[in-house]
């Protein structure tokens, strides 16, 4: 690459020590690469030139030639003035104003010589006028490398005050491509510019920033949003390639008595096609010599916990143990729960573990977990202590694994000489596009159907004026034996006000349902954990019709009866978890209901979240909105979003580039994995350069 592009930013003529420490701090600006890649956020059109009769008094923006033929201060009172010039041309005059650095516009301006000005105009009576309009002599305007299409650059409130205007970045812009001479090394191989017809790397560059027509900036933004993601898929694939090939696995050579067993005479429903073609993937993965490290998604209540189990019998199969990490004590139980009635006729030891366990019975699962006794272990993080030791670790299941962070999984890694194979689980549906870049370097499978017999939940949107009706509701389901959930949301900054919007709720509940023909379990964080289990325990029993809730309940609770889920000010919940929150229902052979409260004020978006409730069940469908609503970054959480940084592409918008850069890749390096063929020379340096820069990829899973 040009080694000049490695240039600290202050050495740009017209930048200097003051303005490059704006730069840093500003827009992470720090070297002429930096500035490079600063890419407009986007452009105004400047091929028209407008005559000041055909003004008009619109928001838009207007280019006029003509000539300032004079030029006075108006006095305003109190010590203020305004410098107002008039602007002619052959169809008309205007005024141009000026409110600030009067004394230097005084100066600068040349009366009687043609200017090509340019800004917004407003109308005072007959007269319209222009507000510090950006000015250029007109044989400065035609020498200048600035195209029709004007760049506009992303910017902050202190560059503004500093004088760091859009125009002066331009012209920054235009004197970093005079000093580079704009010689820009080409990164990519050049069958592959051919293949994909993109232009080289200098024109695209150069068109991104002085773009001489739409056509050449759509094919500017094409290449270089295309090498980003090319770049990024490479590193992923690579990764998962190197895990593959360095990383050995245990290989589970034999499907035996155990899943066999369970398989032809346990099942207690024919698995789903979607389910089928998961285990074999799983199976595949655990049968070769690689580590496995697989993302299986599947919406709520799909059925991955008896896919989970069926991958564990497997381990048992090959004489291996496995484990399964959940968030939460609640899930932690629920699945042991799940999988002990799962397991109940096979001959198969299964333990939790959590922070609540006795010391007596830790010592117990410690010792059979050494000896080998113990094939299953369930629990939270308290199963990456020190003191918990397995005889032969050969599957870790993770559930819900965006609330681990990376060390707490590499932990568990580190729990056999030869890592365990890894399934993580998410009932958190991840849209394709942001799949591919984030978890790029794990195999990807899918659950999207769900079990035969289950009704969708019908979802309904009732504002907080329809209250009685749904009250009425509620009371004729609990009629028919049914149970509802009540949730109110919970911000994290204000525990205390959630609690009062509980408390408030829980009081008005009890009023409008009475004791003893109603029962109603209350369940929030600043409640105990013993509290909480026994509330669950009471609801899940069936002693209790009404849960009120927080958003405590959102993951894994498991009550087949509860046949209604209100979700109170459901505008204040995100897309995501509205949907996590519906889950919960509809567990059961009834006819379950969703219903979002909501008062009359809602923004667009909130109005964007309540309609796409009410219209699908689909949680990829639901994903892909709240990507486009929300972004990458608030999607994945701080963990994640740091690798979405991206400069030009947008993960939403650019999705089929997206998937041409993955194809791409992949085909790339099943041809060539270390990039030695002759063709591939430039694209490995640039390659190697990047993966020495800052290294985002480490933590990505």
């Amino acid at each position: 690459m040009n080694n000049l592009l490695e240039t600290p930013i202050e050495y740009l003529k017209g930048v200097g020590p003051k303005r490059g420490e704006l730069f840093r701090k500003e827009l992470n600006v720090h070297k002429y690469v930096d500035l490079i890649n600063l890419f407009p956020n986007r452009y105004i059109d400047r091929t028209h030139y407008f005559k000041i009769n055909q003004l008009q008094n619109t928001s838009s923006e207007f280019q006029i030639i003509g000539k300032i033929i004079n030029l006075k201060t108006v006095e305003q009172g109190k010590g203020r003035s305004r410098l107002v010039a008039t602007f002619i041309d052959d169809t008309g005059q205007m005024e141009l104003v000026w409110f600030q650095g009067q004394k230097w516009i005084r100066e600068g301006v040349k009366i009687n010589e043609v200017y090509v000005i340019f800004g917004k105009v407003t109308q005072f009576g007959a007269t319209y006028n222009m507000a510090h309009p950006e000015m250029e002599l007109l044989a400065e305007h035609k020498a200048s490398l600035r195209s029709a299409m004007q760049p506009v650059y992303p910017s902050t409130e202190k560059l503004n005050n500093r004088g760091i205007t859009n125009k002066v970045v331009n012209k920054l812009m235009q004197q970093l491509f005079v000093e580079t001479q704009a010689l820009f090394s080409e990164t990519l191989p050049d069958y592959l510019i051919d293949q994909l017809k993109l232009i080289p790397k200098n024109a695209a560059l150069f068109n991104i920033h002085f773009p001489k027509s739409q056509e050449l900036l759509a094919k500017a933004q094409f290449r270089l949003k295309f090498e980003e993601l090319f770049f990024i898929q490479l590193q992923l694939i690579t990764k998962n390639l190197i895990r593959k090939h360095k990383i050995k696995g245990h290989p589970f050579g034999t499907v035996g008595e155990n899943f066999n067993n369970f398989y032809n005479n346990h099942l207690p429903f024919e698995l789903t096609n979607a389910q089928k073609r998961v285990l074999k993937e799983i199976r595949n993965d655990m049968g070769s010599n690689a580590q496995m490290n697989r993302l299986l998604q599947g919406d709520v209540g799909s059925g991955k916990t008896i896919v989970a189990l069926m991958c564990m019998l497997m381990a048992k199969d090959n004489g291996f143990q496995s484990c399964l990490m959940a968030p939460t004590e609640i899930l932690a139980k629920q699945h042991f729960i799940g999988l002990t009635e799962l397991a109940k006729d096979l001959d198969i030891n299964i333990q939790i573990l959590t922070g609540s366990s006795k010391t007596k019975e830790r010592r117990l699962i410690h010792e059979a977990l050494e000896n080998g006794t113990l094939d299953i272990l369930i629990g939270t993080h308290a199963l990456l202590e020190d003191k918990v030791k397995f005889q032969n670790l050969g599957l870790a299941i993770i559930d819900e694994q965006h609330r681990f962070g990376v060390e707490q999984r590499s932990k568990l890694w580190k729990k056999n000489t030869i890592p365990p194979h890894v399934l993580v689980m998410t009932a958190t549906p991840i849209p394709r596009t942001l799949a591919m870049s984030l978890y790029g370097d794990l195999d990807i499978s899918v659950i999207d159907e769900l079990p035969p017999g289950r009704k969708p939940i019908q979802t309904v949107h009732r504002f907080d004026s329809n209250r009685l009706k749904v009250w009425k509701f509620i009371k004729d389901e609990i009629a028919k034996g049914r149970q509802i959930y009540i949730v109110y949301p919970l911000i994290q900054e204000s525990e205390k006000m959630d609690y009062k919007d509980l408390m408030d709720g829980y009081e008005s509940i009890s009023r409008d349902f009475p004791l003893p023909d109603y029962s109603i379990s209350i369940l929030h964080g600043q409640m105990k954990p013993a509290d909480k289990e026994e509330e669950m325990r009471r609801f899940a029993a069936g002693k209790t019709n009404i849960m009120v809730a927080t958003t405590v309940i959102e993951v894994g609770v498991n009550v087949p009866n509860a046949s209604v889920m209100i979700i109170e000010s459901a505008e204040r919940f995100g897309l995501s978890q509205l949907h996590q929150l519906r889950g919960r229902v509809g567990r059961g052979a009834e006819q379950s209901y969703c219903i979002l409260m909501t008062s009359h004020k809602l923004s667009e978006d909130s109005k964007i979240r309540m309609e796409t409730m009410v219209r699908t069940n689909d949680g990829f469908e639901i994903a892909e909105v709240d990507l486009k609503l929300r972004g990458p970054g608030d999607l994945m959480g701080k963990q994640q979003s740091g690798v979405l940084n991206l400069q030009i592409a947008d993960l939403v918008r650019d999705k089929d580039i997206l998937q041409v850069a993955r194809h791409e890749a992949v085909k790339l390096l099943k041809a060539d994995a270390p990039m030695e063929k002759p063709e591939h020379k430039r694209l490995r340096e640039v390659f190697i350069a990047m993966s020495k820069k800052k290294n985002i990829w480490n933590y990505i899973s």
